[in-house]
């Protein structure tokens, strides 16, 4: 137990505390599945932390040092994201059938069409990296890019860069009526994005990118839990 609070991810560092902060996401959905109805489920933001979180299981087991916290809190989120979404459908084609299938089909092609982009980047991802470094005529800034471990070539990149799509379903949501506002969620998003402020720093690779978006995170989570407190409190 001592040497497990001392070492490079025990509860003395941020490696423990940023991923912990994240196992809110997961807890606040089973939360909210288990306390609110299905009509304050935000659907969009629901299946923006699905691919959120799957990328972020691939980033925690490449990051250094390895973080299982962060693999374990975002493996429960994609289950608990995805029940949150089962729960949306469900309650669409019971209250509004006339319209339910549009919506669904809208959403279903946004997911489509995010996992056949992340798809294909994937597909060219080594043989595009190898044209970059590999050609004389590239500035010697850009090729550098390509190389680096928190580039586009790497999930230390695509992983936080994904975490704007939360940021911008906040933005998107700005006037959401505030009886369709998770506290829980808004909490969790919050604390995340704040620790993780801190965590960008201490992680290899420093990751800046990681920085801003859990930044922006923070702030357009806060105004939507700031409008929920007035509103329910004030």
């Amino acid at each position: 137990m001592a040497a497990w609070i001392s070492s490079a991810t025990g509860p003395m560092t941020t490696h423990f505390w940023g991923p912990v902060a994240n196992w809110g996401l997961s807890i606040s959905a089973i939360y909210d599945a288990s306390t609110l109805g299905p009509e304050v489920i935000n659907a969009r933001m629901s299946a923006t932390q699905v691919g959120y979180s799957a990328l972020f299981c691939r980033f925690a087991w490449m990051v250094q040092p390895r973080n299982y916290i962060l693999l374990g809190c975002h493996t429960a989120n994609v289950s608990a994201q995805s029940n949150q979404l089962r729960r949306w459908g469900a309650n669409k084609m019971e209250t509004e059938p006339a319209t339910a299938g549009a919506e669904l089909q809208q959403l279903g092609m946004m997911v489509a069409g995010t996992g056949v982009g992340l798809a294909g980047i994937l597909a060219v991802r080594k043989p595009l990296q190898a044209a970059i470094t590999g050609a004389s005529f590239m500035p010697s800034m850009l090729s550098g890019l390509a190389k680096h471990p928190a580039g586009p070539f790497y999930i230390h990149f695509w992983a936080p860069n994904f975490k704007w799509a939360l940021s911008i379903n906040n933005f998107l949501d700005y006037d959401r009526p505030t009886d369709k506002i998770s506290a829980s969620m808004m909490t969790a998003l919050t604390t995340t994005g704040l620790l993780f402020m801190r965590w960008s720093f201490v992680i290899t690779p420093v990751n800046y990118s990681l920085f801003f978006v859990n930044c922006a995170l923070a702030g357009s989570s806060g105004y939507h839990l700031a409008r929920k407190v007035k509103a329910d409190y004030m």
